[in-house]
């Protein structure tokens, strides 16, 4: 017959799956009474849960120190919610403590995480769904108890940031019967009154005092609220349903009226530091445009028609001169070429030579003379000399030969 046989971590591992696929060993609260508590450098909790049936060893790991409000010690009777699982090394189960309360707060805790639990699964938590808190507003709506610190905290702070801002007061019962429902009629009367942003709170308190805060008609009523709501219940350690379905969450009342009013000391100094910068930035801008304007202006001076017109008056008259200039030059060479001709035409004129005592001989028809041939002894002919006409009669006829 073959027997299975298993090794130690085989069998511990097995155990731990079992533990791990219980649903109800992974979400769990146990009630006992504090036993063996050692806080180890590390940050971590060794303790015991005892009673009087029994003990179970419990660890809660530094970084779930978050759902730890007080220190522990010894004696204490706590409610611890957390899983159980089986450290295999040891073979042991123990509690992995995620939160830690005082056993008196235990029954309101539970309901509180249950609640928080099925509304978040609702989506109502979702920052999607969160309003943005409007930067300047006018009308602030204020749910809380009409005597008390939280609501002269808001008045003080807002009037010191900005005494313009108009504050509507729904004096709301916040602790005690009938709390919830004077919440929620303060959220949706402000509602109507179409404030700017709301906000809904009270001063510190016991986790019974805040509980009117943590029911499920006001987280509604602040979830549908169209105008934005800022949760401000009690003090920084606590938080109630209220804060995580608000649009945003402050720790306290004054800080609440910190969020919801703005400074207007701020806005006032920022516009004059804006108005500083834009006279600066205007007197940069008018001597760059004045710059600009008399480059601008030299350019035109330039490319004015007159000064275009001038310039080329100026160049015409440069050309009309260059051109009388050549002509006159032209002329000059005309009329000393001229002149040569004359001299020429001079040296060729039979005036001339008959001033030189030359005559022009013709016969009587008129005809020149120019050889002997042409004339007989007694032929009549003419001889035109420099003041007259002299008529002669050929005599003799010589014939000379030169060269």
């Amino acid at each position: 017959m073959t027997r299975n046989v298993y090794t130690v971590r085989q069998v511990n591992a097995y155990i731990k799956n079992m533990f791990t696929q219980d649903y109800m060993l992974n979400q769990i609260y146990v009630k006992g009474e504090v036993s063996n508590c050692k806080y180890h450098t590390s940050g971590h909790i060794y303790f015991s849960l005892k009673d009087e049936s029994g003990t179970i060893a419990c660890i809660m790991f530094a970084g779930q120190r978050g759902g730890l409000s007080f220190r522990m010690r010894e004696g204490q009777q706590i409610i611890v919610f957390g899983s159980v699982n089986v450290y295999e090394r040891s073979g042991s189960y123990q509690l992995y403590a995620r939160e830690i309360r005082l056993d008196g707060e235990g029954v309101l805790y539970e309901r509180f995480q249950m609640l928080k639990r099925e509304l978040e699964e609702m989506g109502m938590f979702s920052p999607e769904y969160k309003k943005p808190i409007p930067e300047y507003v006018s009308r602030v709506g204020v749910v809380t108890a009409p005597a008390g610190a939280a609501v002269r905290d808001i008045i003080n702070v807002s009037f010191r940031r900005n005494p313009y801002v108009q504050l509507i007061l729904y004096p709301a019962q916040v602790q005690g019967e009938g709390a919830k429902e004077s919440i929620v009629r303060g959220i949706r009367m402000l509602e109507k009154q179409k404030v700017d942003v709301m906000i809904v709170g009270r001063g510190g308190g016991s986790i019974e005092e805040l509980w009117a805060f943590n029911e499920e008609e006001v987280a509604r009523a602040i979830f549908n609220c169209s105008v934005p709501v800022i949760s401000a219940v009690g003090h920084q350690t606590d938080t109630t349903i209220a804060d995580y379905a608000a649009d945003l969450r402050a720790p306290t009342p004054s800080a609440a009226a910190e969020l919801a009013v703005y400074d207007v000391y701020q806005i006032e100094e920022r516009i004059r530091e804006y108005e500083m910068r834009l006279q600066k930035a205007l007197r940069q801008k008018v001597y760059f445009t004045r710059i600009r304007l008399e480059h601008l202006n030299r350019r035109l001076g330039y490319l004015h028609p007159a000064n275009k017109l001038r310039d080329d008056r100026q160049r015409l008259m440069d050309i009309e001169e260059i051109l009388r200039g050549l002509m006159e030059k032209r002329l000059r060479e005309c009329a000393h070429r001229l002149q040569i001709y004359v001299e020429r035409l001079e040296g060729l004129s039979p005036v001339k030579k008959l001033n030189q005592g030359y005559a022009y001989v013709q016969d009587k028809a008129g005809r020149s003379l120019r050889s002997i041939r042409q004339v007989q002894p007694g032929d009549d002919i003419l001889l035109q000399v420099t003041d007259g006409l002299v008529r002669a009669e050929a005599k003799e006829i010589k014939e000379e030969r030169h060269g």
